[in-house]
């Protein structure tokens, strides 16, 4: 009965007009852009601060600040001890966190509706006056260099990752590591840190994301008190990174490694991302990705090679347009027993090839979008999600109207724009294909 009321409430949620989120935005004096996402279904508050600085806005020689800072806000200020931001969300029953990425930095606070004063104080707090002894900063890169150890050195897959993206992008900043380079890592100081701090670590150049049991008018007056007397910073210049060159051939690169317990093959399309006004082509490409490989199940990689042939024991295709310059489209099969690398390339080339030619199975494409959309009925349930939904478009270049209009750019998606942006997209010139092997592989790429 559970499952069945489940199935006739998303029913209802698909055959209804997709709505607006309630959400209101103003700018303050100092030029601090907020944005108020009502949800009063639990008292539950999700305040989320994003700076327009990423790894991808690091100078030459210092990769992996962004990411450094980020850990050195959690040190102290004039007014609170290292750690204590933390502590007291934890004592008031709630949870905080951060993340960087190539195109933001973003810190967030989950907790009691009416505790979002206590957390807006303390956040706007360490906006501008965070305090970093030599210890601090000393040890907090110790930490990051040991992250790199577990989460990238140790790891063979995370290193051919690496070294792919490397291959893909070989001018534009995506192609460093958000971590940084390890040789870089271990050169960044004090200054290096206080220095991005002082910049981007600004009103404005940052998006207050405030989501859950709020009322517009309350942030308002809380936002003022507390992130209102911060002065901005006056470089902060449009963001202008070097571009990559015309790719002219595919790069191909293998991966040898001890540790490699299964061998796969990938492959990354340079693809655009989704712009302001033009999200067309980035929600056909949202949909290309689902079909190809978006379902385990049904598929067409995964029908065709995990259940026709039995030649690969899991496939996937992914695409994510949120970036503030161009990414890429991703295609991954791991081989079964007995099948080559060759041969599962050569097999995961056919499948593209008579998707170009055949199209869009029609059942297929209308079971895609059910699903996608769903997914996106469902993730409103979460404010965390809803702020995330929010943040990252806002420092990707995007704007609200945007963020509500995806779902419609994604419901008038037509099999003729699938095919168009697979066509534009499959350009093996514009592509990095990798094989990752075993290091005893007696397999050559060709």
């Amino acid at each position: 009965m559970i499952h069945l009321l489940r199935w006739l409430t998303l029913v209802a949620f698909l055959s209804a007009p997709a709505l607006a989120d309630e959400v209101t935005t103003f700018n303050l004096d100092n030029g601090l852009q907020v944005v108020v996402i009502e949800d009063h279904r639990a008292p539950v508050v999700v305040q989320m601060v994003w700076y327009r600085a990423g790894a991808a806005d690091e100078k030459r020689g210092v990769s992996g600040i962004a990411h450094f800072l980020e850990h050195l806000m959690f040190k102290g200020t004039d007014t609170l001890a290292p750690g204590e931001l933390s502590k007291i969300v934890e004592a008031n029953g709630g949870s905080d966190n951060a993340f960087t990425s190539w195109d933001y930095t973003a810190y967030f606070q989950r907790i009691a509706a009416d505790r979002l004063e206590l957390v807006m104080r303390m956040e706007a707090d360490r906006m501008r006056n965070l305090t970093l002894s030599e210890d601090d900063w000393r040890t907090e890169r110790e930490v990051i260099i040991e992250e790199r150890n577990q989460r990238t050195d140790s790891d063979p897959g995370a290193i051919f990752g690496e070294q792919r993206r490397a291959a893909q992008f070989l001018n534009h900043p995506y192609g460093t590591p958000v971590i940084g380079w390890r040789h870089e890592m271990e050169k960044l100081t004090r200054q290096d840190a206080l220095d991005w701090y002082r910049l981007y670590y600004a009103p404005n150049d940052a998006v207050l994301v405030v989501a859950g049991d709020v009322e517009p008018e309350e942030v308002r007056t809380l936002a003022e008190k507390y992130y209102g007397p911060l002065a901005p910073s006056p470089g902060i210049k449009p963001r202008e990174r070097p571009q990559e060159p015309p790719q002219l051939s595919e790069r191909r690169m293998t991966f040898s490694d001890p540790r490699v317990s299964q061998p796969y093959v990938t492959r990354s399309y340079l693809a655009p991302e989704r712009n302001h006004g033009a999200q067309e082509k980035a929600a056909a490409l949202t949909i290309l990705a689902d079909i190809l490989g978006g379902n385990g199940q049904t598929s067409v990689l995964a029908r065709k090679l995990q259940f026709d042939t039995q030649q690969a024991i899991y496939t996937s295709a992914s695409y994510d347009g949120t970036s503030l310059d161009p990414m890429t489209f991703n295609l991954a099969v791991v081989p079964a027993e007995g099948v080559s690398m060759a041969e599962i390339e050569a097999a995961m080339d056919a499948v593209l090839a008579d998707f170009l030619e055949t199209g869009v199975d029609a059942d297929q494409f209308e079971r895609v979008k059910t699903r996608i959309r769903a997914s996106m009925i469902y993730a409103d349930d979460d404010v965390n999600g809803l702020a995330r939904r929010y943040g990252e478009a806002l420092t990707t270049g995007l704007t609200i109207e945007d963020v509500q209009a995806w779902p419609d750019v994604l419901a008038r998606v037509t099999p003729a724009d699938v095919m168009a942006a697979a066509a534009e997209v499959f350009d093996r010139r514009h592509a990095v294909t990798g094989w990752m092997m075993r290091a005893d592989a007696p397999e050559v790429m060709q």
